[in-house]
């Protein structure tokens, strides 16, 4: 991290190690706490507590969740004690003229109750952000910046099935209308249902333009003798950008390629500019498109997080079951199969995978079935 950050007169919240680089920064000191902390804590109010705890303690106490094997033992000059607990006396600091804050706890989890307020705090009272980006302000933005750079061509996308392409689709959709044909690469690797559901869902109540691929035989011809997830996903990403071209050649003025990439593939896959990210894993909707591909790019969900394409596709109005169904790899069951893809397996496989929600009673069902899964399914 570049300390200088501290230096830019701007409001800034340290959050454990980041209060911990804070104290260190300003003449603080350091060290290795006496007794690790990691779970939860009850967070006493030390003092007055400066704008970031408005609200947060109650009759001067809030629950917290820690996880440090260090702490502050001496507060920087210009600092004071906002907070401590037992086993951390110093565990939130202010500089109320600076604008600084550090906190040792996390309140970015689940498990400090109250953290996702004091986190809005900072940023609307401390930073005096005004809280603007709403999924309905990004949909407005998004749009006009589809349409300006779509012009009149045609886009085909490729809808996987999945909540990035579905998300993807109804927004493209709300841009540019008719211009937009999906394509819908049913390669046999799917959860169980759901080639027929995202037809229903878009051809039949959207109104979207939708194509359907039965590509399942190519795909497995493809994997045969493959074992190894990475070159899976890889020839799994190949073909269907391969699929993708040939259904362009077939639509008149098709211009641009639509894909749901997320922020997370980008940073999984090293796409950042910087490139200076370890790459995690490839995606197939990662990395460009070849050279000799005349179809130009358009990722308007590139920049979002998952949480936030599911409240975009939930203003757009697709179904709840679509935007809250339950997280599924883009290349499906080809890399949820161990070792080799062949239809058995896949068809084993896609019965105990069905297409439903998060919210669903899945988990209880299969926790009472006493069939295990087969191995070539984990």
């Amino acid at each position: 991290m570049e300390e200088e950050l501290f230096e830019l007169g701007v409001p800034v919240l340290g959050i454990c190690y980041g209060m911990q680089l804070m104290s260190r920064h300003f003449g603080g000191e350091v060290v290795p706490a006496g007794k690790r902390e990691f779970g939860h804590a009850e967070l006493l109010a030390q003092g007055t507590p400066g704008p970031l705890f408005d609200g947060f303690f109650l009759d001067g106490k809030s629950p917290v969740w820690m996880s440090h094997g260090d702490h502050v033992s001496q507060v920087p000059e210009g600092f004071q004690v906002a907070a401590g607990t037992a086993n951390a006396p110093v565990c939130a600091i202010q500089n109320l003229a600076r604008n600084l804050y550090g906190v040792q706890f996390h309140p970015e989890v689940n498990h400090t109750p109250r953290g996702e307020q004091l986190i809005d705090t900072f940023v609307r009272n401390v930073c005096g952000c005004s809280g603007k980006w709403t999924p309905g302000q990004i949909i407005e933005d998004a749009v006009a910046r589809i349409k300006q750079q779509v012009g009149s061509d045609r886009v085909i996308l490729g809808l996987s099935g999945g909540v990035d392409s579905s998300v993807a689709a109804a927004l493209i959709h709300r841009a540019i209308g008719e211009q937009l044909t999906c394509v819908f690469v049913d390669n046999g690797l799917l959860r169980l249902g759901e080639g027929d559901q995202v037809m229903a869902t878009f051809a039949q109540n959207l109104g979207v333009k939708v194509i359907r691929v039965d590509a399942e035989d190519r795909f497995l011809s493809a994997l045969a003798g493959v074992s190894d997830p990475e070159k899976k996903r890889k020839i799994i990403g190949g073909l269907f950008v391969e699929i993708f071209e040939e259904e362009s050649n077939k639509i008149t003025d098709a211009r641009w390629l639509a894909q749901g990439t997320i922020y997370p593939d980008v940073i999984e896959s090293a796409g950042a500019k910087t490139g200076k990210a370890h790459n995690i894993k490839s995606h197939h909707n990662v990395g460009g498109l070849p050279e000799h591909m005349k179809l130009k790019l358009l990722e308007p969900l590139r920049e979002l997080f998952k949480d936030e394409v599911r409240a975009i596709g939930e203003e757009l109005g697709l179904p709840h079951q679509m935007v809250w169904r339950h997280p599924f790899p883009g290349p499906g069951l080809g890399v949820r199969i161990l070792g080799e893809v062949r239809k058995d397996y896949a068809t084993s496989c896609a019965r105990r995978t069905p297409s439903i929600s998060r919210n669903s009673t899945l988990l209880t069902t299969i926790t009472r079935s006493a069939r295990p899964l087969p191995s070539s399914c984990r």
